[in-house]
């Protein structure tokens, strides 16, 4: 891989922002709130920050940059993908018990849901992940989609990811900033105080932003993609191509290995007859 020493210290330097966001936002939660716990309050209300924090953010930025590990890169390809998918599905998962959590928080306590710009693209961005990824598992892990719609829809499922992963990363700084806002007034310390916890939580903020320019600026690197897999393996089913994360075609399991020179005659008949001379 070229560059390797450098994509080593983006990858190190991704994943313990990542964890030191999860840290932070149990810190903030726990510390500075009222803990965690199930009940329709305060604690319950908590569960959002932290499982958004950890699944929506920490482990969707995994799953996006789980194809640039080199080390994986012999790997098959099936097991990639559900690692892929796997990753995507926990995220998801949490996203959708931290929208209960705030929900459940906010009838119990008479709050209206909904009202404002932080709820409004938050829920859109869990919906539309939701739907990336059942497009996702339908057209790339299983083999029934034709290779046709695969080409089509790879571009907008890369991008699509990309622009959600960004989307939530700013959703998530407007519903702590929203928080912070809320929590911190009369007659504890106001926001504009600037108290302890202003401070933890506004790192916090950076920590995801930074968290964020790591993940996107290590997956769109050409040079760091994974390598498109043995181009010499011929087709034997015409009905089964599969893709890889690029968007390049690939012979499935069931292709066979044929001999470079046989591809090259192939592609040029001049020497496909120098060939076929030197074996009379």
């Amino acid at each position: 891989m070229e560059g390797l020493l450098l994509f080593l210290a983006l990858l190190g330097s991704a994943l313990l922002l990542g964890l030191a966001a999860v840290s932070f936002s149990l810190v903030w939660t726990c510390y500075y709130r009222e803990g965690l716990g199930w009940d329709g309050g305060a604690p319950e209300f908590n569960w959002h920050p932290v499982l958004m924090v950890t699944g929506f953010i920490f482990v969707q930025g995994l799953a996006i940059i789980v194809y640039r590990l080199p080390w994986t890169w012999k790997c098959n390809k099936l097991l990639m993908k559900l690692i892929h998918a796997g990753l995507n599905s926990i995220a998801f998962t949490l996203a959708v018990i931290s929208l209960v959590a705030v929900f459940d928080f906010h009838n119990a306590k008479k709050i209206p849901n909904m009202y404002s710009l932080h709820s409004w693209i938050g829920l859109t961005a869990v919906i539309l992940y939701g739907l990336q990824i059942f497009v996702g598992i339908a057209v790339f892990l299983f083999p029934f989609a034709p290779a046709s719609l695969r080409a089509a829809i790879m571009p907008i499922h890369v991008y699509s990811g990309l622009f959600l992963f960004g989307t939530v990363i700013a959703t998530a700084l407007m519903g702590i900033t929203e928080k912070l806002i809320f929590s911190l007034r009369i007659p504890e310390p106001r926001y504009s105080d600037f108290p302890d916890e202003a401070l933890v939580v506004n790192t916090l903020g950076v920590i995801l932003v930074v968290f964020g320019v790591l993940v996107l600026w290590v997956v769109t690197r050409a040079h760091w993609k994974r390598p498109a897999e043995n181009t010499s393996k011929l087709q034997q089913n015409v009905g089964r191509l599969d893709y890889n994360e690029e968007g390049l075609v690939m012979a499935d399991e069931s292709a066979v290995e044929a001999n470079g020179e046989a591809v090259a005659r192939k592609r040029n008949p001049i020497l496909d007859e120098a060939g076929q001379r030197s074996t009379m």
